[in-house]
């Protein structure tokens, strides 16, 4: 399949280009030809511009490659090697959404021939490929895994917003159905990962790997936001202990606030859907996701608290909060838990403005209601900085002032201002 692809005799397929999609589609169009499958016609018009939907790619990264963008299914039977990266959310009750995946995956399976390959990198829980994908592909194509097609598992490893921690600089995990499948599989995403490649014994050890990197991070985040809430209570600042605890040399630098995103704050509930099916309750996961799905509306009251103490009514104080997304310097607003935040001060009858210089407003508007405004607006009783986006740390404690009532309340959720804020009542996590 390999020689067949860098010959550009056969054609590989990415279905689904978002975050993960597209950087990896722009990287094989480097080296093979490619069709390009999605089917958001607005973000392909986007593509074909030269555009990246997510902001993440520049318009360079569209120069030269080898690749067609195109919503028409008939395309992708024109590919002999088709790599899934849809995404994989969790319903309005926490437990996984598959029909993106399953979705894309019964486009693939009919257009599927003999001798192809399909690879997912969309997030599951162990076993998902083999057991809820593989079913499908089998009964609509006709045709039989490992006799006549080929399944493999390379989980994406992108984390938006980071230009460090790129796709080809950050090494790739690949597995396959069986020897034949991983080594042909590994040698296509060799042909575009610099960083090197783990062959994992078999594709529910790479489901299994990838999902274990989010939960692992997000019990860490959960134990930290359980540590701040427990600080604030002793008077003291979460981020002066941390400091502190981190000149040791093995203590592991994570810090508290919102985890939101489409992968920390979700991946973990595909683990315990599984453990659930398994009978087994995992405490620790879902003790994690208990503390960080509740921070937001802790932050709220939080708020609400330091604006009563400065001798306010709650209802009717004017509120701005600043960023929208789920992380700094990113225009992902998937799953951003600084919605939660807003409810609860609109819950308590506050006028809550919000700004992000780096979402849409028409998405934001779209996904929560909430009208985002292109600027500050009048004078504020509170001020929360809910993502340190850049923009924002560029400012000093006089920019804010501008919008400052007195008595003025300053949240800075990620603690950059701590130390430099004097006419306002400080506080963070």
């Amino acid at each position: 399949m390999f020689e067949a692809l860098i010959q550009k005799e056969a054609k590989l397929a990415v279905v689904g280009l978002g975050y993960v999609g597209l950087p990896l589609a722009m990287e094989f169009a480097k080296r093979f030809s490619v069709v390009g499958y999605d089917i958001n016609e607005e973000r392909l018009a986007a593509m074909r511009r030269g555009e990246d939907p997510c902001g993440e790619l520049p318009s360079e990264a569209f120069v030269g490659g080898d690749i067609l963008f195109t919503a028409d299914k008939s395309r992708l039977a024109e590919a002999r090697f088709f790599v899934i990266a849809v995404p994989t959310p969790i319903d309005s009750h926490n437990e996984p959404d598959l029909n993106p995946l399953l979705g894309a995956t019964r486009t693939v399976a009919a257009c599927l021939k003999r001798g192809d390959y399909v690879v997912y990198e969309s997030t599951v829980y162990p076993g998902c490929t083999e057991e809820d994908c593989l079913p499908l592909l089998e009964e609509i194509s006709g045709l039989k895994v490992g006799v006549d097609f080929k399944l493999g598992y390379s989980p994406e490893r992108i984390n938006p917003g980071d230009k460090v921690h790129t796709l080809t600089n950050t090494m790739k995990i690949v597995s396959g159905c069986d020897a034949e499948a991983l080594a042909e599989i590994a040698r296509v995403y060799g042909a575009v990962i610099m960083a090197g490649l783990h062959q994992a014994p078999s594709i529910r050890v790479a489901e299994a790997a990838k999902i274990i990197e989010n939960t692992q991070r997000d019990v860490n985040i959960a134990l930290m936001n359980e540590l701040s809430i427990l600080f604030d209570r002793m008077g003291i600042n979460t981020y002066d202990v941390l400091q502190a605890a981190g000149t040791k040399w093995n203590f592991l630098p994570f810090s508290p606030g919102l985890v939101g995103g489409h992968c920390i704050g979700v991946d973990p509930y595909y683990l315990v859907h599984k453990a659930k099916e398994l009978q087994y309750h995992p405490k620790m996961i879902n003790s994690g996701r208990f503390v960080n799905d509740s921070m937001g509306r802790y932050i709220g009251k939080k708020v609400v608290k330091k604006i009563i103490s400065q001798g306010k009514n709650i209802v009717g104080s004017r509120v701005l909060v600043m960023g929208m997304t789920f992380k700094e310097n990113v225009s992902d607003i998937r799953n951003t838990k600084v919605a939660d935040i807003v409810a609860e001060l609109n819950d308590f009858g506050a006028i809550v403005d919000v700004v992000d210089p780096q979402a849409s407003p028409q998405e934001v508007q779209r996904a929560y209601g909430i009208p985002l405004l292109e600027r500050p607006s009048g004078k504020y009783d509170a001020i929360v900085l809910a993502v340190a986006h850049e923009a924002y740390r560029r400012l000093e404690e006089a920019d804010f002032l501008v919008w400052a009532n007195s008595k003025v309340v300053f949240a800075d959720l990620k603690g950059i201002f701590r130390g430099r804020i004097h006419q306002m009542c400080y506080w963070s996590l």
